[in-house]
């Protein structure tokens, strides 16, 4: 059993925690094929999605998860909550305490916004990501991925390309990846590859031709326009020259290399639309894994929630 009240981070977790979550999405992507895509697992639960930041993705998939498992949901963004009149995150944590709600799943801005309300409610808090920290849902729906396609992750060359730096998304698959014997190597411009991945005993390169030798799996990141005014890069026409992944790029990986994307895509800058659309591209898959894994997260707190 996940035994624990939260989610909150990939890097804490055990390896027999996150298969676990895995081994029970399996079994909830199986009711994806019934006629009625429902099961009345959660009935009675209320899930609230708590989001500080601007998200579609990842909150509808919690959405439908919680709904698929008969859940009543709320949503809440920042600018239509009373976070705008001033309400503290704790205080509005406990305000929907009072409410009796049972999971609030948020994403936030600022590194460790999860974990402190987490201390300070008995509602169960999932991480759905914060600041440069952690992505967790995400890095387990592209670790399931990989398993669904490849089987053993063990010793496979997963390459990660792209703004290590900013994303939460590259820590986790880190996180995960590691811990089931994948060989990881991170690629992007100097300035985008922080010294603190240095410190993860994975490879680490400049060239995006050497890195994706010998690639079974490519996982490639989201450049985040919006930050390029800080300007790490020169520009997005010598990043697309140097760091885009094109078929040409791929010629040497595994022919049968695995393409992800986190999304959304900005195509022609990070990914060329003739890799997005590969067969052997899983980007859409990956969209499907992530409902079936948000479900399989908030079905198994459930369980110790009511061990408790």
């Amino acid at each position: 059993m996940l035994n624990r009240k939260d989610l909150i981070s990939l890097e804490d977790l055990k390896i027999s925690e996150i298969q676990e979550i895995l081994n029970t999405a399996i079994k909830f992507k199986e009711v994806f094929t019934r006629s009625v895509k429902k099961v009345p697992a959660l009935r009675g639960k209320t899930v609230v999605n708590m989001f500080y930041e601007p998200s579609t993705r990842t909150r509808n998939s919690f959405e439908l998860a919680a709904k698929r498992l008969s859940a009543d949901v709320i949503n809440i963004s920042a600018n239509m909550s009373s976070v705008v009149k001033g309400e503290s995150l704790i205080d509005t944590g406990k305000t929907l305490e009072a409410m009796k709600v049972d999971f609030v799943v948020i994403r936030h801005s600022i590194s460790g916004t999860p974990k402190l309300l987490a201390e300070n409610i008995n509602a169960s808090v999932i991480n759905a990501g914060d600041g440069f920290h952690e992505h967790p849902t995400q890095g387990l729906l592209d670790l399931f991925t990989i398993q669904t396609k490849l089987g053993d992750v063990k010793n496979k060359k997963v390459v990660i390309v792209g703004d290590i730096f900013h994303s939460r998304v590259a820590k986790s698959n880190i996180w995960a990846l590691k811990k089931f014997g994948a060989e990881i190597t991170v690629v992007g411009p100097s300035t985008l590859v922080p010294d603190s991945i240095k410190n993860l005993d994975i490879k680490i390169e400049y060239n995006l031709i050497r890195a994706l030798k010998d690639a079974d799996v490519v996982n490639i990141l989201r450049i985040q326009l919006e930050r390029q005014a800080k300007n790490l890069f020169p520009s997005i026409r010598e990043y697309t020259k140097f760091y885009k992944v094109t078929k040409e790029s791929l010629a040497k990986a595994n022919p049968n290399v695995v393409i992800m994307h986190p999304g959304p895509m900005n195509r022609g800058i990070e990914i060329s639309s003739e890799v997005a659309d590969m067969s052997n591209s899983v980007i859409n898959e990956q969209v499907t894994n992530g409902i079936a894994i948000r479900m399989a997260i908030l079905y198994l707190l459930s369980l110790y929630r009511n061990k408790k």
